[in-house]
């Protein structure tokens, strides 16, 4: 049993004495706890005593997993971690690719970092909350309710963890002033009017019924790569006027409001450091804030300096002292690639959390935290996530990271094997290229499942290539994976039905292209009768699996989006079949699809990035509505 400093820890223990599977404490032991005045966390166990020592309770509960952790194998230990960061937690959005996480599996992301030792937790919204008396507001998106952002709340505090509601209240706004009651408001379609009264009355709605549920005095209130700020209505109402006061004049107004409620600000930086680039570059080492708008610049408001591409210690350095020229101390925001495909890529994570974290350390930035973002549809599953958390926890209690202390503490955390996990990166790396050696970020998982096989705009930049073998090879490996990862094997069976009809999607337009090109009508009735229905029920298979992933993971709403991604693919494959038959049955004399000559995607030959879903299954503008 545990005594001693145990008062706001009861009910955290409880909970994972259920995650962790003991009942009491650990082996019937008894164990000490004593609240400490100094940054660390200390577990002791001899033939005398036991104890744990803690600051934070976060700490405590990353020392129980630790103790629990080796008592496994040792009798007698003594363990000591000296935290790197104040605050080290996780962003999930929940809103750009619209997979509302439901409040079952936000709980257990709750319990994993918990034992991680990571203590804050946002949800990324931008309408995915309620607001009173704004029915579309969130319509027919999965918004949380007030009541289940409370309850959220209260669990997260029990396991040492802070939410800190993170909106929108500038641009990313699409989903929100789409709708016709707010057009009094736009700038254009994504940003919302600076200086107009209706606009302020909103953020204030937003910026109150955000921050009600939590407990917590802080809130990121975003205004972020507000690309058109002041090009649209308002320059039209008001001339030209520069981004900066532009922005320092929005920021001035919702400060007032972030100030009647009592709340600390964070804002994310891109937008004055792209102001002050010749080249609008967010990472121009060169740019010079001019010093009237760092004067101008409202008090009381944290920077968050977000980097998901830099592979250079020094670069990160560098920002983060530009930053610092604003007279505060920033927070950091890395990244987790898993937007933008169905998989994480591991190999650019590590390589640009790494030096981030190393240059956050040295530069005595003490807020840190990890972004997992949703874009264009979140075809992956948020627990393909657990490494990268893993990660930064292992960076926040280490002044170097030890890779083999990451592996043995993930296996404990998730039950996820390191080797595993990393591999997925694999589903979007160029056969022959190790992932360490290939830093350029691609994701043919996505754009080779959606793109059309009778146009085929990605064929030409994977000519030669074998994918369907190695596709098929992957396949294999994500199935022998499936049974070492504890509760997560149903990333491995998912990604396993991925590979399965990568196999053969990857490399089907090719064959029919040459096939028909060289009036090969054998082949092409063999592609049209089996490997096309082959393809079809391997789709099928992925999406029904998909759908029970999905619906057991997050909310509903959002997944209608895949649906008709999937209907789009097996309706093209109907269509293939029926123009492939009707060409070798004499009804028409060419497949016009099919002469169109294949030009590489971006211009050049390899693996490329196509991030955005409407510029994949056809060539159309029209494939933008869908």
């Amino acid at each position: 049993m545990f005594f001693g400093d145990v008062k706001d820890l009861t009910y955290g223990i409880q909970i994972l004495s259920r995650e962790l599977k003991f009942e009491v404490s650990p082996d019937g032991t008894r164990i000490k706890v004593e609240k400490s005045s100094e940054n660390k966390l200390e577990i002791i166990k001899n033939s005398k005593e036991c104890i744990i020592k803690y600051l934070k309770p976060i700490h405590f509960f990353r020392a129980l997993g630790l103790f629990m952790e080796a008592i496994q194998g040792n009798n007698e230990f003594h363990i000591v971690e000296e935290p790197q960061f104040i605050t080290n937690g996780v962003m999930f959005d929940i809103s750009q690719g619209n997979a509302v996480i439901n409040v079952e599996n936000v709980k257990n992301i709750l319990n994993k970092m918990s034992l991680m030792g990571l203590n804050m937790l946002m949800l990324y919204s931008e309408d995915s909350f309620e607001i009173k008396d704004e029915p579309y507001f969130g319509y027919m998106r999965g918004k949380y309710s007030f009541t289940e952002l409370k309850e959220l709340d209260d669990y997260a505090y029990s396991l040492g963890i802070e939410m800190i509601p993170c909106i929108q209240t500038l641009a990313h706004l699409v989903d929100a002033l789409k709708w016709e009651c707010y057009w009094n408001m736009r700038d254009d379609d994504d940003t919302l009017l600076v200086g107009e009264e209706r606009t302020y009355e909103f953020i204030e709605k937003m910026i109150a019924s955000a921050a009600g549920p939590f407990r917590t005095k802080r809130i990121h209130i975003g205004m972020d790569e507000a690309w058109k700020l002041g090009q649209g209505e308002y320059l039209l109402k008001n001339g030209y006027r520069r981004k900066f006061d532009i922005m320092n004049e929005h920021l001035e107004r919702v400060m007032k409001i972030v100030n009647k409620y009592g709340l600390e600000p964070i804002i994310w930086s891109d937008m004055y450091f792209r102001a002050a680039s010749e080249t609008g570059n967010y990472y121009d080492t060169d740019s010079i804030i001019p010093k009237d708008v760092i004067d101008k610049m409202p008090s009381g408001l944290q920077l968050a300096y977000w980097d998901y591409e830099n592979q250079n210690e020094n670069t990160y350095t560098k920002i983060i002292k530009k930053h610092k020229e604003f007279g505060s101390k920033p927070i950091f925001a890395g990244g987790i690639w898993s937007w933008n495909s169905y998989t994480v890529d591991y190999a650019k994570t590590f390589a640009t959390t790494n030096p981030a974290l190393t240059a956050c350390k040295k530069e005595g930035i003490d807020e840190v935290f990890t972004t997992v973002w949703g874009d264009c549809g979140c075809e992956s599953n948020v627990f393909s996530n657990l490494l990268g958390m893993q990660l930064f926890a292992e960076h926040g209690y280490s002044r170097e990271l030890n890779i083999d202390k990451l592996k043995r503490r993930f296996k404990f955390c998730t039950g996820g094997n390191y080797d595993d996990f990393f591999k997925i990166t694999y589903l979007d790396r160029l056969p022959e290229t190790e992932p360490e050696e290939g830093w350029k970020y691609t994701n043919p998982s996505k754009y080779l499942m959606w793109q059309d096989i009778l146009s085929g705009l990605f064929d030409k930049n994977i000519e030669n290539m074998e994918l369907s073998k190695y596709y098929s090879t992957l396949e294999e490996k994500m199935r022998k994976a499936l049974p070492s990862n504890g509760e997560f094997g149903f990333i491995f069976e998912f990604l396993e039905k991925v590979c399965a009809v990568l196999s053969i999607k990857s490399e089907i337009g090719l064959k029919i292209k040459s096939a028909y090109d060289q009036e090969n009508k054998n082949a092409l009735k063999n592609i049209a009768d089996i490997e096309l229905a082959q393809l079809a029920k391997k789709v099928e298979d992925l999406r029904l699996y998909h759908l029970k992933l999905w619906m057991k993971t997050n909310k509903p709403l959002g997944w209608e989006i895949l649906d008709i991604r999937y209907g789009g693919v097996q309706a093209r494959i109907n269509t293939a079949v029926f123009r492939i038959s009707e060409y070798l049955n004499g009804k028409i004399s060419s497949i016009d699809e099919l002469e169109e000559e294949r030009l590489y995607f971006g211009g050049e030959p390899g693996f490329t990035e196509c991030n955005l879903y409407w510029k994949m299954p056809s060539a159309s503008r029209l494939s933008s509505i869908m």
